[in-house]
């Protein structure tokens, strides 16, 4: 059934879109560059680096996980009419990679993670041999999306790769500006406090970057189960290592983690909700966390905040 709705779909894009007999769209013929991409952080980047010669259109929309995202009928149809697709890569978009491999056949389809040397990658042995996707919390990486980003359209629509080239040199300068911002708010946080527990465990990136020790209740992937076990086990840790606080994520469900805060009530401590994190999805459009500057700015407060209290800050 799936295979045939993809196949479907990809027909109503060919007779809908305006392709030419490969598929892809004529750039020439467009007062703007078309371009999709998947998750908020990768639009943003486009967004910044593009200006106004592009139009961005993300599928994934704010507070949706991507993990289990699936694109609707539109979604394709929207991939199709594209001059450019732009997903993050290593396995993030897993509902999404039947119909993206499609797409590749005939249409410039990238992903940004391919510009990341894999010895940068990390490889959590629970996560079955596939690399940690979440790069965009280490500021420096993820700046080398931006760099994937900027070569691409370059190279596409040379007439303005100058406009690319210096919007994402201003851009690249903010990211610079934004990794230090992280670097001045940890080192706020004694080292013994440093360690971060969530819902799913995708702050792995920034754990190595910034010093924090990370734990999450669930893997790499949303997609894994959660069991009675897990939730004690990473009860009894806390406990013993007097964590004070704890992080719901605003595109996972926080009732495993308020079941996570009573059991460690119940071995006699108390732990705090420190408050929510944008993890997979960022915020609301037309906010500050609806940003990727904004999302980590706003991590990273939220967390030195409910670490060391207000009281400290």
């Amino acid at each position: 059934m799936q295979r045939i709705y993809i196949s479907v779909c990809l027909i109503g894009i060919l007779v809908w879109s305006g392709c030419d007999p490969k598929g892809q769209p004529d750039a020439a013929t467009s007062d703007k560059l078309r371009v999709v991409t998947t998750i908020g952080m990768i639009t943003d980047i486009v967004k910044n680096v593009g200006g106004t010669r592009v139009e961005v259109t993300g599928i994934v929309k704010p507070g949706v996980d991507p993990h289990f995202y699936n694109p609707t009928q539109k979604d394709v149809q929207k991939l199709g009419s594209a001059h450019i697709i732009f997903y993050n890569g290593l396995h993030l978009e897993a509902k999404m990679a039947d119909i993206l491999a499609k797409m590749s056949r005939d249409m410039l389809t990238v992903a940004v993670t391919d510009a990341v040397d894999q010895s940068l990658l990390l490889t959590p042995p629970e996560y079955e041999g596939l690399y940690d996707p979440h790069l965009w919390f280490d500021v420096k990486l993820w700046m080398q999306a931006v760099g994937k980003v900027r070569d691409v359209l370059s190279e596409f629509d040379i007439d303005h790769n100058v406009l690319y080239r210096s919007n994402a040199e201003r851009y690249l300068t903010k990211l610079m500006e934004l990794d230090e911002y992280v670097k001045s708010q940890v080192d706020l946080v004694p080292s013994q406090q440093r360690v971060l527990v969530t819902a799913h465990d995708c702050f792995n990136y920034f754990g190595k970057a910034y010093g924090f020790e990370v734990r999450g209740l669930q893997g790499i992937s949303t997609a894994t189960e959660v069991g009675i076990a897990d939730v004690q086990e990473l009860a009894t840790f806390i406990a013993e290592r007097r964590i004070s606080a704890i992080f719901v994520e605003s595109s996972v469900s926080s009732r495993s983690l308020e079941a996570v805060k009573a059991s460690v009530k119940s071995i006699g401590f108390d732990v705090k909700i420190g408050g929510v994190l944008f993890t997979d999805a960022m915020g609301n459009e037309g906010t500050l966390e609806g940003t990727y500057i904004g999302m980590i700015r706003h991590n990273i407060d939220t967390i030195v905040h409910a670490l060391i209290g207000e009281s400290e800050l």
